[in-house]
Parts: C-alpha cells; structure tokens; sequence
C-alpha cells in the first residue's frame, strides 16, 4: 500500500535545525530556534558568504486542474537533486494558509519523497507569522473605527472605507457583513468584511519588504479609505504604522527548515497567486541567493498568474532576475485540459492530449517569449502515463525549441529529479533576454491591456463603470507608474474558470480596481474572483484528527 504524505514525514529522520543552518554557513547565533527542528534566520546578522549571489530557478505550472500537477513537489525535488549533484542549493517556498489546508486544495509542503519537515507543523500555524500579519491588519481595522468612533478628526466617509479585516480561514460567512451594531458604546454601524489573511495587503507588504525600516515605511502608506472630500486616507495618518511594524518584528525574518533530504530550505510568505502576487518573500530569496549557488522557488498556480506577477511585481521591485524557468506539468491534466473527466484520467488518450496541449505550448510560449527565459518542462510522472503519451508531449515541446525532463521526485526525492537538475544547470547558464510585459510609463488600462494580450492570449478588456471609475482616480492620485496584480481564476488563462485549455477570442471583465500603496501595485479584479474563499461540501479538516500521543493523521 502506497504510503500517504504524512506518514511518509513523520517516518523522517531530522537533522537539528543547527546542523541544517551548518551546511549553508550558518552558526548559532544566526539563527533564533523555534524548537527542534524550526528557526528564524537575523538577517541583519548574516553577511554573504560569496562573492557572486545566487541564480535563481523559478519553477511555474500549466493551469491547475484537480488532476493535479506538483509545482511545489518538483521545487522541493530539484533542490535535493541539485544538491546531490554537489551543487549548494537551498529552495525559497511559501507558507500554507490554514484556509487550503482545511479546505479542498491541501498543504504547501510538497509531497512523497520531495517534501519539507516537520510537514505537520509547517501546515498548521508553522511559526506564528500569519498570526501575527492578522493581527496587524486588524489593529489597522480597529484604529480605523476607533478613530471615527472618537470624532473622527480626519472625516473618514465610513462608507468608503476599504480597509477589510482578515482571518486565516475560509469562512464564507465573512465575506460580507454590518458591525458596530447595537448602542453607541459599541461603535458606528458600517458594512464591512473579511479577506484571508493571505490576501491581505500586509502579506503582500511583508513579502516586498527588504527590512523593518522599509516594512514600516511601507505599512503607513496604506491607503484604508477615502474622505468626504474624496481623498486618500493612509495608515501614517493613524499613526498605525509603528505598532503594526512591532507586531510583525518576527514575522519579517524568514523560517529555516529542512527537506527530507535534510537540506535547507526557507519558507517565508505565502500571498495567493490568483488574488495577490503569489511568490515567497524578497528576505528569504535575496539571503538564499547571498548563501547559495542556486535557489529554486516558485510562482503561485499557472505561469500566467505567480509567473508573470514574478517578474512584473517581485523582480521589479527587488532587482531579482531569474536564470531558467522550469514548467511543471502531468499528462493527466493535461488530458483533462483536452475535455476528459478526471474519472477516466488513467486510459491512454492522445486525441484529448492533443486537445489539452495548447495550455501547455502557451505557458512554455510566455516563459520563453513573454519573459525571454531558458525553460524547459518538467513532466512529473504517474504510472498510467504510456510511452505514446510521453512522445506526444516532447515532440510538441521540441518544436518549440524547449526540452521535457521526465520528473519522479514523488516517488524517489532528489535521485527521481537528476535529469531534470541537470538540465537546469545547462539553461542558467546560457544567455537570457528576460523582460517585463509591460513598462512603469505605460497606463494603467495599456499595462491590464498588455497581460491580457501578451499572457492570456485574449483580445480585449472590458471595463465596468466602477472599475472606469477608480481607474481615472488612480491616474489622478498619481499611482500610475505602479505596476498590477491581476486577480483572476487560476483555472483558466481566461476570466471564466469553465473555459479550460487554450481559449480564444475572449475578453476580460475588470469589475473593479484598488491600490495597495503600501505593497506598491494596483490590484485589478477580473470576473467572480473572492478574496475569501469558502470551504467545499466536505472539507479536509473532517479527516485530520490527533491521537493522545499528539500525533495527527489525515493532513494529506
């Protein structure tokens, strides 16, 4: 019987985190413990320990589907398999939200024998650093309604109030509601409601942020709402930014643990990719890149969500430039792509993978053309997958100039991804013309304008009146050089998530728009897409239980 993920971790053997931090040149004193097997990393404390940073690795996907695909798995593999090779490699990954892990999605801790440790503690609450960007927002919300409730010296129209509060969990229930009820004591009735704590801008500002001075500064610039007179009210004008920045003191440093492998891996941040930019943080990639000679992280869902807002947010912004991109994708999906159910998933079907290709051949075309980066894709291989199947998908890739590696890091770690890292070390070596899509000059509808064109491969952009609206305040407000982050479907390079494959001829709705000055983009709302997800009929959390030994079963 094939064994699950977490019975597969808990049979790990651990090195002490200290023996870990070791073999990247680390000491103790660099490292605060969290515990055993957990640590923080002081990054002021930590010089670099080479003369030239890093290359980056960015492992991206085709669009999910519930067939499944192993973007975090192959990043965890292909880490282990370059250190295998003798390179120093560490993998720079996200935080799990406790909304994914007790909903339908699962973890972010890869899986089979590419996984990081302790699983279990790293899914659930792991050190503490959502707790604390929650707490942080919702001081924010607090001081917001407090300072109306007080006389509200700064005429804050509490109809206009943008600033939402957040949990980490989906709780549908909280998407929308009116508080401030019942007599004056208990404050001034308002419509307000909840984001997961993921989608918050606080996330987002902790992940851009390159230290407490910056993280700070960044926080005041919050915008939380609009005056009577239709002017941005900010967080410094609450004098909020302090204590949300003391709140978020340990937060900023990144968590040190490990693979399976027992090598080092850094997981710091964890905004969702549909809704927010989808990447790690520029701490935890900028220190793996002053410690290592290479670093494998990821972008949220396919290359057209945390890919591109990879590289037209988070490198923009830190100056990080990725060296090679490695596509992760499974036969599987790619079928159920090509129309075939996911119950009929394990019969060959070359007519549907013909079908299901095009996804496929469009992210490779924005990796390499879009973004100019050396790619090459990683089939992670199941055993239903025949030799008919596997041909089919090289033969479209090599037209394209694009090799596919056959991944089996699920099944044996660091050994099943040696072609793959090999692969790699000879694309990051070669010559790249990485590019942004779009300019800091361009307008704010030609920059929405140029990813639905350039990375969804649709026509057009349709604006509702609201989104026209907070777009020609935008500009006026002066936040037009700023870059976006389109919220959109994960399931679909288009704004309907039925639509799957390679659609064409299709629009995009932008139903509305909102600055986020403190993480410094303008997020762009497209479709249905929710900042507050909502559990499925059957959650995950019906099968985690712990036993009275505290060990716990069912996570995955």
């Amino acid at each position: 019987m094939n064994k699950t993920d977490i019975e597969i971790a808990q049979e790990a053997t651990m090195l002490p985190i200290v023996e870990v931090a070791k073999k990247i040149g680390l000491t103790e004193e660099q490292i605060e413990f969290y515990g055993k097997y957990k640590a923080k990393l002081n990054i002021e404390e930590i010089p670099s320990q080479q003369s030239e940073e890093g290359k980056v690795i960015l492992v991206t996907a085709i669009t999910p589907t519930p067939a499944g695909e192993g973007k975090t798995t192959t990043v965890v593999g292909l880490g282990d398999a370059l250190n295998r090779l003798g390179k120093k490699a560490i993998i720079a990954l996200r935080e799990p939200s406790l909304g994914p892990v007790f909903g339908v999605k699962g973890g972010a801790a890869g899986g089979g024998y590419a996984q990081v440790v302790p699983m279990e503690d790293i899914n659930l609450h792991f050190t503490g650093d959502f707790h604390a960007i929650g707490a942080a927002n919702n001081l924010l919300a607090a001081m917001i309604d407090n300072h109306i409730f007080q006389g509200n010296q700064l005429a804050i129209d509490n109809r206009r109030i943008t600033w939402k509060r957040a949990v980490d969990m989906n709780d549908r229930q909280l998407r929308k509601i009116v508080n401030g009820l019942g007599s004056r004591v208990n404050g001034v009735p308002r419509e307000d409601g909840f984001e997961i704590t993921v989608a918050s801008e606080i996330m987002a500002i902790l992940c851009l942020s390159n230290d407490i001075e910056d993280l700070k500064e960044n926080l005041g610039n919050i915008i939380i709402g609009y005056t009577y007179e239709d002017q941005p009210v900010t967080a410094n004008q609450l004098n909020a930014q302090g204590a949300m920045a003391a709140l978020l003191k340990d937060a900023m440093k990144p968590n040190l643990v490990q693979t399976l492998e027992n090598n080092p891996a850094f997981i710091h941040g964890g905004p969702f990719a549909n809704i927010a930019h989808g990447c790690n943080s520029v701490v935890a990639t900028k220190l793996a890149m002053k410690l290592a000679d290479y670093v494998v992280t990821e972008g949220g869902f396919g290359a057209d969500l945390g890919a591109e807002k990879f590289i037209d947010i988070k490198c923009r912004k830190s100056g990080i430039k990725p060296s090679a991109v490695v596509v992760v994708a499974t036969v599987r999906a790619l079928k159920m792509h090509g129309g075939v159910p996911k119950t009929e998933l394990n019969s060959e079907n070359l007519e549907a993978l013909k079908k299901g290709l095009p996804n496929l051949l469009k992210h490779i075309e924005n990796a390499t053309q879009v973004y100019g980066l050396p790619t090459v894709v990683a089939i992670n291989k199941f055993p239903t997958d025949t030799e008919a199947e596997l041909a089919l998908v090289r033969a479209e890739c090599e037209k394209r100039q694009v090799n596919v590696v056959l991944s089996d890091v699920w099944g044996h770690g660091g050994q099943g991804g040696e072609e793959l890292a090999k692969e790699v070390l000879q694309l990051a070596e070669e010559k790249n013309n990485f590019s942004f899509v779009y300019q800091d000059e361009e307008s704010i509808k030609d920059k929405i304008k140029a990813v639905v064109q350039k990375v969804y491969g649709g026509e057009d952009v349709h604006y509702e009146t609201i989104a026209e609206r907070e777009i020609a305040k935008l500009q006026k407000l002066g936040f037009q050089r700023l870059p976006i982050c389109m919220a959109k479907t994960q399931y679909s390079f288009s704004d309907d998530p039925t639509k799957l494959g390679r659609p064409t001829d299709f629009s995009i709705t932008v139903s509305n728009v909102k600055v986020s000055a403190g993480a410094g983009f303008i997020v762009v709302y497209t479709g249905s897409v929710m900042t507050m997800p909502g559990l499925p009929k059957r959650p995950a959390a019906e099968k985690i239980d712990i036993d009275a030994q505290g060990k716990i079963t069912g996570l995955f």
